[in-house]
């Protein structure tokens, strides 16, 4: 692997990166030459992910977090800064699925975390990362969001109001910045061979699905310098 990729020299941030979409993004950033700073809850997880980044030659910083945890975020913004002075590449990848039920029959409990972890998360990244994203000469957002949000479908409700509401804010910061160097777009990936997609359909057969692998080079795309495309919710397929 050779230091000279699409992302050489950039610093990203990638959250959920322990496995699934983020763990593979994570992974094909690093090599393309990116330093990647790693977010997820699980230990093990980002751990495993080091070892291979590393393996293949790449480098990452490991961030122990739960998104949930609104006021780490706004130190990882000022951890950032200091270290690095900047942030060239954001990717909000991580979400939760908050269960499949009726609306009248949704627990409080997982409704407050599918808001915190899938919209409020997303907003304190923003606001913690924006002022590090300008300092990049070509700052990259990209946030993961679902097929669920184009229309209502029952059961569905937790996860398609947040994603819903992510589209709009992402989109709306995006047209505030339209005349800097960042460039936003969030990608509907489809149904892909993940941990939450096993959740929803459990009895689909996950074979038929593409890998989290074959998703991550859209998001390289989107991540790039020479990336044009702004304000854009990109779907994968």
């Amino acid at each position: 692997m050779t230091r000279g990729g699409r992302l050489a020299g950039r610093i990203a941030v990638v959250t959920g990166a322990s496995r699934g979409i983020g763990g593979a993004v994570a992974r094909l950033f690093a090599a393309e030459g990116a330093h990647v700073v790693a977010l997820a809850r699980t230990v093990g997880g980002l751990e495993e992910l080091d070892d291979s980044i590393k393996s293949a030659g790449g480098t990452a910083t490991l961030v122990p977090l739960d998104l949930g945890d609104f006021d780490a975020l706004d130190k990882l913004g000022a951890a950032l800064h200091e270290r690095y002075g900047r942030l060239d590449v954001l990717v909000g990848n991580a979400g939760v699925l908050g269960g499949l039920t009726p609306v009248n029959h949704i627990e409080p409990k997982i409704w407050e975390e599918a808001l915190a972890i899938n919209l409020t998360a997303n907003y304190r990244l923003i606001r913690s990362l924006d002022p590090l994203l300008r300092q990049s000469d070509a700052g990259r957002a990209i946030f993961v969001t679902t097929g669920a949000t184009r229309g209502p479908r029952p059961y569905w409700a937790t996860y398609g109001s947040t994603k819903i509401a992510l589209e709009y804010l992402v989109l709306t910061w995006a047209a505030e910045v339209a005349k800097t160097a960042i460039r936003v777009n969030l990608v509907n990936p489809g149904a892909t061979r993940t941990a939450m997609r096993a959740a929803a359909m459990p009895g689909e057969d996950p074979q038929t699905l593409p890998a989290p692998e074959d998703i991550a080079p859209l998001f390289l795309e989107l991540a790039a310098p020479d990336c044009t495309r702004h304000g854009e919710i990109v779907n994968a397929r």
